[in-house]
């Protein structure tokens, strides 16, 4: 099958324009340009965002029983791990999330499958080895809103687990704790583009809120 690119075109006198007025290098402000962020109050907000202009991470579903179930387990000392794939999105979901909360003086582990031998997202195998290391709870990063007959299998087996994702949602979500992702249909919150890392940035935001140290 033969691809044509078709390469957006640019509003070369917008850009040139933003650039001379804001001081900015050709690459912002064509972004800015092609976003069609354009008007004062939000090229401002955009270069210099504060924790005021984002949106509620409790906005998406699910997120007040992931937060819920992850203190729980922090207060209670469980084991926890954190599923991610293999590939950039997973990793940088993975590294954030661990790294938050090693920060806050909580350890927990990581699973990456093997591309090779085990492919995207969770399967039984995997699920069989976290079980019989005694984890408690599982927290997918970047995988499991497809992943219904593992989370399954993960229950019958006696562990828990949190999605996040940001694929597309099937006409079932999995049985688990809770489904955190924004393009589920009854999703409030305004965006629904996030990478896997972006859920977790929106993780890391409601457990912040919600956990003092």
């Amino acid at each position: 099958m033969k691809k044509k690119w078709e390469l957006y075109e640019v509003k070369e006198s917008e850009v040139k324009q933003l650039k001379e007025k804001y001081k900015l290098n050709t690459l912002l402000a064509t972004i800015l340009v092609n976003r069609g962020i354009t008007e004062e109050k939000a090229i401002k907000k955009f270069l210099n965002p504060t924790r005021n202009d984002f949106y509620d991470p409790f906005l998406m579903p699910d997120m007040k029983k992931a937060v819920k179930r992850i203190i729980e387990a922090i207060n209670n000392k469980e084991k926890i791990i954190i599923y991610g794939d293999y590939d950039v999105d997973g990793i940088t979901s993975i590294t954030v999330l661990k790294s938050f909360l090693d920060e806050i003086g909580i350890k927990v582990d990581s699973y990456i499958p093997n591309r090779l031998e085990e492919g995207y997202g969770l399967n039984k195998e995997a699920i069989k080895q976290i079980v019989e290391k005694k984890y408690d709870l599982m927290i997918t990063v970047d995988c499991g809103i497809s992943g219904l007959e593992e989370i399954d299998y993960a229950n019958s087996l006696g562990i828990e687990t949190i999605v996040t994702d940001h694929h597309e949602v099937g006409e079932k979500i999995p049985n688990a704790i809770a489904v955190v992702d924004a393009k589920r249909k009854d999703s409030k919150y305004p965006f629904r583009e996030l990478a896997g890392v972006g859920v977790v940035f929106k993780l890391i935001q409601a457990l912040r809120n919600r956990i003092k140290t």
